[in-house]
């Protein structure tokens, strides 16, 4: 294909890197060398210095041969000792590593015992339901969730807001089961997600997460890890993204490969590549950990006109950190300090009194805020069939 070039640059760059390492580590040495030696002929001069000028006359000339022989053989013995010692403790950072790693308190079990394994087709519906839930991390002093209780219907679209460390990402790391809840449930159609395998639970859930993850290997593997997928749903999944031009152009196509990170994508094409890897999974339920908060306006408008096409039966949950891709929501679950201050349709909280929710909108700015009340209310109309007078259009 025309790519030497590309695997000599690859070469050379660690190559570069590796000769950098080597040729420091051989200066150290060198200089380490050159400091015992050093340190060592201080001490035989102070040792000649007492032979002829401290000592007594009982000092023979074979006790100052001994001496001096001794001395001077202390420079190799010095040296190797110290260079085993560092030696051994540059190794052992491995071993520490490893033992580091053995003290990980282990995950759940990953799969269901036969007697509380889901069936083939769960979750059919989609219906989540948080119940006294509370959370609390290892390294946190206090619970970051206290006594959760929402319900998400089957095929709602649930938006999350809160300021910041309000517990809007530990909702997520709880359906997940990335950290264990202390206390409470959390159903999904009726089934308690602790009593079953970690495995059987998150393949049931795609996840769009805020810094957008690329494996190592081919475009096809970063789709379909168990390539379970034709190539015709790979590329209507990546028409549905808009990135069938992008893949086509590259060497290989759906087996080109995506470097470390997927460093030979721009965010937003990583983003999209995530919501597309979302699409081939199909799930009944999608989360949206702030998929939007690092790229531009217009993959923005993309990725959620392509989750109301594609995703308009599944429930989906969003991590807000724009108003205005939840402002349109079925409800809002409005968090503060790990606890439920409001939930509802954006419209009637925006509508009653002076709530958070109204308040965090208002934090917008005149314009902003406006346009936010503008959307809430059209979609409020579209959805429930509700026509506003002039009179209620003064009154917002």
């Amino acid at each position: 294909m025309g790519a030497q070039h590309i695997f000599e640059q690859q070469f050379e760059c660690y190559q570069n890197d590796n000769t950098a390492t080597n040729f420091l580590m051989s200066c150290m040495s060198r200089a380490f060398g050159l400091l015992m030696d050093s340190i060592c002929l201080l001490y035989i001069s102070a040792v000649v210095v007492y032979i002829m000028f401290l000592s007594d006359s009982s000092m023979t000339g074979g006790n100052a041969g001994l001496l001096l022989t001794a001395s001077l053989a202390m420079i190799g013995t010095t040296q190797r000792c110290v260079k085993c010692s560092a030696d051994v403790e540059t190794l052992m950072t491995a071993v520490e590593r490893v033992l580091d790693y053995t003290r990980i308190d282990p995950e759940a079990e990953l799969e269901s015992t036969p007697d509380r394994k889901p069936s083939v087709n769960w979750p059919q519906k989609g219906r989540i339901e948080f119940i006294e839930m509370s959370l609390q991390y290892p390294e946190s002093p206090a619970p970051v969730l206290r006594d959760i209780n929402f319900l998400v219907n089957s095929g709602e679209k649930i938006g999350i807001i809160g300021r910041t460390g309000a517990g809007k990402s530990s909702i997520i790391a709880g359906l997940f089961r990335l950290t264990e809840p202390n206390g409470g449930q959390i159903l999904i159609d009726g089934i308690d997600i602790q009593s079953i395998g970690l495995h059987d639970l998150r393949r049931q859930i795609s996840i769009i997460p805020q810094e957008p993850v690329l494996f190592t290997g081919s475009v096809r593997k970063n789709l379909d890890l168990f390539d379970g997928q034709s190539d015709e749903k790979l590329w209507s999944a990546l028409d549905e993204v808009q990135l069938c031009e992008a893949i086509s152009q590259l060497p290989g196509m759906l087996d080109a490969m995506i470097s470390k990170g997927g460093s030979n994508f721009s965010v937003g094409q990583r983003q999209l590549v995530c919501l597309a890897r979302a699409i081939l999974r199909n799930n009944r339920i999608l989360v949206l950990d702030e998929a939007t908060a690092n790229v531009d306006h217009q993959t923005d408008a993309l990725i959620q006109r392509t989750i109301r096409k594609k995703f308009c039966n599944c429930t989906v949950i969003t991590i807000a950190h724009r108003l205005n891709t939840i402002i349109d929501s079925d409800k809002v679950l409005v968090l503060d300090a790990g606890k439920v201050i409001e939930y509802g349709i954006p419209y009637i909280l925006l509508k009653s009194g002076n709530g958070l929710f109204r308040q965090l909108v208002s934090q917008t700015g005149n314009r902003m805020a406006s346009r936010l009340h503008k959307m809430a209310k059209h979609y409020y109309s579209d959805k429930f069939n509700v026509q506003f007078n002039e009179l209620d259009s003064e009154s917002d």
